[in-house]
């Protein structure tokens, strides 16, 4: 189903703090793409229990993560293309948001808990503790080779980190949202 080289949707995942939600609307923007931040698909419950600062359980996910997999068939379906910032960190988290698509593809933001502790020591008005980083980290499963993610590391700037994904995506001007011309 669907084509690896021309995606329909990037997931933009990694722990709170390594810059999801940055990098995946300036890979939209430079794709000419579609951007979405996966929080918003959270029901309230989940927020608040967040913002209380307790993490949420597999049962709290399940509803979120089929929020974004429908939004991800819907746009694909629809002919669009999408770029969705979501920490999606265990592997049965990314199954449901891929579920077996080809034109789905994840990009890892991997960074060390030091850096990110630092950043979110820094951030306000996000409703994620950084006393829940250990969580997180304790969480997180890296992709493994077969789910084709893309992995770049977040020690650079936004520009860098955004130039690395595009560049290990493969994607041609094509790719990025030029006219498609046949050529008989």
């Amino acid at each position: 189903m669907g084509d690896a080289r021309n995606p329909c949707a990037l997931v933009v995942m990694g722990v709170s703090g390594s810059g999801k939600s940055t990098i995946a609307d300036k890979l939209a923007a430079r794709l000419g793409c579609r951007y979405e931040d996966g929080d918003k698909f959270h029901p309230p419950s989940n927020v608040a229990k967040m913002s209380a600062g307790h993490p949420l359980t597999d049962e709290d996910r399940w509803p979120w993560l089929q929020a974004i997999a429908d939004e991800i068939d819907r746009a694909c379906g629809a002919g669009e293309r999408a770029v969705i910032a979501c920490s999606a960190l265990k592997r049965a988290y990314r199954d449901i948001l891929v579920h077996g698509r080809n034109d789905v593809r994840i990009v890892f933001l991997k960074g060390t808990q030091e850096l990110i502790a630092s950043r979110l020591a820094a951030r306000k008005g996000h409703f994620m503790p950084p006393g829940l980083l250990d969580s997180q980290f304790k969480t997180l499963e890296p992709p493994r080779v077969e789910e084709h993610p893309v992995t770049v590391s977040i020690n650079a700037s936004v520009e860098t980190i955004v130039d690395d994904a595009i560049r290990q995506l493969r994607l041609s001007p094509v790719d990025r949202g030029a006219p498609r011309r046949n050529h008989s």
